[in-house]
């Protein structure tokens, strides 16, 4: 299918906005599934956070009551600003008059603890001096957990993968390529089948599979974009061919926008959504129902995404320069059978969040915050002894950049990597005090 001709609209349930109500935000309520006797985990999936966790956790206990639902987990598609103090501020990747503290500090120091499980990817706005410090993965406050920059984890027996983009800046746009195709490469030697994935970009060419006259009748922005084929990530469409997810959702371009990619003429369905920022009356939320098996709803390791990890780990990329890349037929299973060990005597959990900075106090007046330096963090120097590898994040900065080659953390924001830069001003503003409650 080429882009310009008519593309088939997502099938039903999928195409769900929130102008229906509160019950539209069920993409497959229970009632609708075919086995109701199978087990099955309520996710909420959300587009970009910008730092709104207090509005988004209320808009779900508001969900479950009209309802009569529980959410199990929670999902957060990118842009999250995991914002501990006035430091991380400065390392935000907003334009200095959109920073803002938001309510993430108050989740990390302990005032307030997330209502539900939360998994949650970076994007292109992000404090990521603190992200640095968990590349891996792992909990960034209680109960709220960062996948990583890429990764795969299971939540009881739902395997969730990733892909991140980086935040770009002036230092890093050239050199966090080679970390991004490391991260890629990763990723790519999955086989076992996922059941979800998530980006924060969109995949190339998926606007060919949804309703795209819609879309540019929404953002005429994105025209020429989509009637040329640039508009998406190309890594993040290798991904999507390879791996074949029956869910993809992502989030960036803030709008919703469904499509459906039918991998061949026998294969898989996989059913794309991307969803807005936390605004009032915006698509910026979806729940999901997904058969889950026996067994706790808990966040855990995925053994063959820590086998992959610990076989690449020679080739993790410490400069600018290109390095190896392995053949797809990399044989795995000895670092597989070693990682199982480890597994069978330790549990497959994450270790407790490690709290490695002190957290805003709005009754303390505003000093002269500096950017960070980064930290080894306990959780993820536990992640590297459970596979038995050496740390290397310093010898990077958190932008995937050479830390002898470039002495700052981060440089300024690029003007032109939002994309809905220019209705920003009205959203970070007079209707960021609106309630969420009235989604309708």
């Amino acid at each position: 299918m080429k882009v310009g001709e008519d593309s088939p609209l997502p099938i039903s349930p999928l195409d769900v906005f929130l102008a229906g109500g509160v019950s539209s935000l069920l993409l497959c309520p229970p009632s609708a599934r075919r086995n109701a006797s199978v087990p099955a985990a309520q996710i909420a999936v959300e587009g970009c956070m910008h730092g709104e966790l207090d509005k988004v956790y209320d808009t779900l206990r508001e969900l479950e009551q009209a309802e009569g639902v529980k959410i199990d987990l929670l999902l957060c598609c990118g842009d999250f600003q995991a914002v501990r103090n006035e430091n991380d501020l400065q390392s935000l990747n907003v334009k200095p008059k959109f920073r803002s503290m938001n309510s993430f500090w108050k989740y990390y120091s302990g005032q307030a603890v997330a209502p539900y499980p939360t998994i949650f990817i970076g994007g292109n706005h992000e404090a990521s001096n603190y992200l640095w410090e968990l590349y891996y993965g792992g909990w960034a406050a209680p109960n709220i957990y960062f996948l990583g920059f890429a990764g795969v984890v299971k939540f009881g027996n739902i395997r969730i993968g990733h892909y991140e983009r980086p935040p770009y800046d002036e230092d890093s746009i050239r050199s966090v390529y080679h970390v991004r195709h490391y991260d890629v490469l990763k990723l790519m030697h999955v086989k076992e089948p996922l059941d979800i994935f998530m980006s924060h970009d969109w995949p190339l060419g998926i606007t060919e599979y949804g309703n795209w006259q819609k879309l540019i009748q929404e953002k005429s922005f994105f025209e020429e974009e989509v009637k040329t084929r640039t508009l998406g990530s190309e890594p993040a469409a290798r991904l999507l061919n390879k791996l074949k997810p029956p869910y993809w959702f992502a989030a960036h371009l803030h709008c919703k926008f469904p499509a459906v990619i039918q991998h061949g003429e026998d294969g898989p369905t996989t059913k794309f959504l991307a969803l807005d920022k936390c605004l009032p009356r915006r698509g910026f939320l979806q729940v999901i129902d997904i058969p889950s098996g026996p067994g706790p709803h808990e966040i855990q390791y995925d053994e063959e995404w820590l086998a992959i990890t610990r076989k690449f780990n020679s080739v993790f990329p410490l400069t600018r320069m290109p390095f190896r890349v392995w053949d797809e037929q990399i044989n795995i299973q000895d670092d597989l059978q070693r990682v199982r060990n480890k597994l069978n005597a330790r549990g497959a959990k994450p270790i407790d969040f490690v709290q490695t900075a002190a957290s805003y106090d709005p009754s303390l007046r505003a000093s002269n915050p500096s950017i960070t330096v980064h930290c080894r963090n306990p959780q993820t120097e536990s992640f590297l002894q459970l596979l038995d590898l050496p740390y290397m994040l310093d010898s990077l900065n958190s932008h995937g950049v050479d830390s002898n080659e470039s002495s700052s953390q981060t440089g300024q924001p690029l003007d032109n990597d939002d994309p809905d830069d220019e209705d920003d001003p009205a959203d970070d503003d007079d209707s960021r005090t609106e309630s969420l409650k009235y989604i309708a």
